[in-house]
């Protein structure tokens, strides 16, 4: 982590300009008294540093600056590009995005612009670098911020721009040879052969589907461009700025696979996310540990920062559900105890105008006479107490691969079941995992896999042969390896691979399928062999073949009644598992359960499925990180300092419903190694 930085920095969006100048000195000595000491600045700031074409005015934002840095707090400065300002648009209304049904997005909102835009960029990097020559050296400056959540409400346009850019893309991708577009795209169905790159479009609103490859090389397009503006402001800073790392915020959660921020990561000098909880969700501390998880994946297993979460309800969703009484703090050191070194919040104060009026902040609108606030402020302690955690990172026996192309392909139309979605047996899985103590990685299918005893493959659609190769070898030396249904059935280019499912994997698992068995909507099937009761699985089922492997359970009934549902067969020193079904949970959690005796896989104290356990591990030290979300005290046997109540434990922690701890061990446990 950058040595910039304040350890577990703490503080969120800080926008001056929605307010006077007598609240901005409230600002200050409330963020003293909460424990402020890291700001995002100047995120939506564009149309106040140039208010019309020529016209700067940073006198405002070199007062922040200074003020902030009087007050010790540190600053993340965006580079204020990620909204034009109406002035831009109304000059150029040939930048705005267009949706794939060929509708303009208006100014009104936000990120007004198409990101292939020659007209965006030549502005944004203008006010880029007037931005690093400004403030390179100013001692409050700790962090760049570019832009602000790239491609969250613009991800994919389909003007003429990004068609014409497209092309240029396309070009890069097949060697400038359309007969091997032709051939990538499979265009001898439906007539589509191409004889001109100048012929192709992007997949805009067509009679029917529109050619799977095409929109998978549309997705791919759309991220590196997006990428691509990251990319070009960065490299601004980094020869104006020197020495200041740079950031931009991801948006890894559920709701957005439009950007490969596991190719992303590898652009930034450190990564940073913004994760908001679905309120109507039950269960959302698991979704949130699987994305902080992925999240540290994003950074190669290195310390990120969360950018942005939210103290309480958003404004965004159908019905905005307030957070309960210590939800946030859980929340918030969740974060931490997968791999944040920061945690900072969208935003500061609650603002009193605008679309984002009903969100929470730091400072609500009720102000400081409330447990909100009060939680804040005690949020800011726990965090002190446990910043000798920063740094420190994750040493896990366990791996998910995942992989946003796959996911892309994976929820294409015209598949055999609409409710396949990629992201559901990695989150189950990982909850189940979680729930037995067991550590998990969130890495790329190109992650070298020789440290891990358990490799979990869910839903990998889309996969290359140099994984394929690599989750043989890991197997061959010992590693336990678990393949899910609709993995392994298409190549890069969305081509089947023939001879049967489930594709690449059929020889690492020794099964064959010859056909798909998807069930309809509410159908479930009894599967028997995993434990002494049978459990249910809904979704899928396969005309399954054994060709080496073991039937480890079988269906009891439904289409494929008789026939395999999860298998094993023994690879080298290893094993390799496939589950050709969607277990319900209990289902996983028995899975998960003979997984983890049969890898020896390590295993940490006091967890279950509403206690989250977590350790990082530094060079001379281990922290373990216990937050109960359940209703009953959580006891774990651990020995060490606990750092939020200052208390020495020797096996009888107790951490009480609803509550946090973080214990620095006594002594240094065995795991993987770095």
């Amino acid at each position: 982590m950058p040595t910039s930085l304040p350890a577990l920095a703490f503080g969120g969006d800080y926008n001056p300009e929605q307010w006077p100048a007598a609240a901005h000195r409230e600002d200050r000595e409330l963020m003293r008294e909460a424990g402020v000491d890291l700001v995002t600045l100047a995120v939506f700031s564009w149309a106040w540093l140039q208010p019309r074409p020529g016209a700067w005015e940073f006198g405002w934002l070199d007062e922040q600056m200074d003020d902030l840095h009087a007050a010790g707090i540190k600053v993340d400065l965006a580079t204020a590009t990620a909204s034009p300002p109406p002035w831009l648009t109304h000059r150029h209304p040939e930048m705005l995005p267009v949706t794939q049904d060929g509708r303009t997005l208006w100014p009104g909102g936000r990120q007004s612009f198409c990101p292939s835009s020659p007209v965006y960029r030549e502005h944004a990097l203008e006010l880029c670098t007037r931005m690093a020559e400004r403030y390179h050296d100013h001692p409050a400056l700790a962090l760049w911020h570019v832009s602000n959540e790239l491609g969250c409400h613009n991800a994919r346009c389909y003007c003429d721009t990004s068609a014409a850019a497209f092309r240029t893309w396309l070009r890069a991708r097949y060697d400038d040879d359309v007969a091997r577009l032709n051939d990538a795209w499979g265009t001898a169905f439906w007539s589509q052969r191409y004889d001109d790159f100048a012929q192709v479009l992007p997949p805009r609103v067509a009679p029917t589907h529109a050619n799977p490859t095409q929109q998978l090389d549309f997705a791919r397009f759309s991220s590196d461009q997006l990428l691509d503006n990251f990319v070009v402001e960065r490299d601004v800073l980094h020869r104006l700025s020197p020495g200041v790392p740079v950031t931009t915020n991801f948006m890894v959660m559920r709701q957005t696979p439009q950007m490969d921020y596991l190719r992303w990561g590898r652009e930034l000098d450190v990564v940073s996310n913004d994760h908001y909880l679905i309120g109507e969700e039950d269960g959302g501390h698991r979704e949130l540990a699987f994305s902080a998880d992925l999240t540290r994946g994003t950074a190669d297993g290195r310390p990120w920062l969360l950018m942005e979460h939210s103290t309480s309800a958003v404004n965004w969703q159908p019905r905005n559900r307030a957070k309960l009484p210590g939800e946030m703090i859980r929340n918030s050191l969740s974060h931490v105890a997968h791999g944040a070194d920061a945690v900072l919040f969208f935003q500061w104060r609650a603002s009193r105008a605008g679309a984002e009026k009903f969100h929470s902040g730091l400072l609500p609108h009720a102000g400081t006479d409330t447990r909100q606030w009060r939680e804040v402020v005690e949020l800011s302690r726990v965090l002190d107490a446990a910043e000798e955690a920063a740094g420190s990172t994750a040493r896990n026996q366990a791996a998910i691969l995942f992989d946003y192309e796959a996911w892309w392909a994976c929820e294409l139309d015209s598949h055999p079941s609409i409710d396949v979605r990629y992201r559901d047996r990695a989150e189950d899985l990982h909850r189940a995992l979680s729930a037995r103590g067991v550590g998990v990685d969130v890495v790329h299918p190109s992650t070298d896999l020789s440290s891990y005893r358990l490799v979990v493959v869910p839903t990998l659609y889309l996969v290359d042969d140099a994984a394929v190769a690599s989750l043989t070898a890991a197997a061959e030396a010992g590693a336990t390896v678990v393949i899910t249904y609709f993995s392994g059935i298409v190549d890069e280019s969305d081509h089947i691979r023939l001879g049967g499912y489930p594709g690449a994997f059929r020889d690492l698992l020794g099964v064959r399928a010859t056909e798909f068995l998807p069930l309809l909507s509410g159908q479930s099937v009894v599967v028997e062999g995993l434990g002494s009761d049978p459990v249910t699985a809904d979704t899928w089922a396969e005309d399954l073949e054994l060709a080496g492997a073991e039937a480890v359970a079988t269906y009891a009934d439904g289409p494929a009644a008789g026939l395999p549902a999860v298998t094993r067969r023994a690879v080298g020193e290893g094993t390799a598992w496939y589950v050709a079904t969607r277990l319900d949970p209990a289902g996983t959690d028995r899975l998960v359960e003979r997984l983890v005796d049969e890898t020896g896989v390590e295993t940490l104290p006091g967890a279950a499925d509403l206690v989250e356990v977590t350790r990082r591990v530094g060079e001379d030290a281990s922290w373990l990180f216990v937050i109960n979300h359940g209703e009953a005290p959580a006891p774990v046997d651990v020995h060490g300092r606990e750092l939020v109540t200052g208390r020495d434990v020797a096996g009888d922690l107790r951490v009480p419903p609803g509550g946090v701890a973080v214990v620095r061990e006594s002594a240094r446990p065995a795991g993987r190694e770095a």
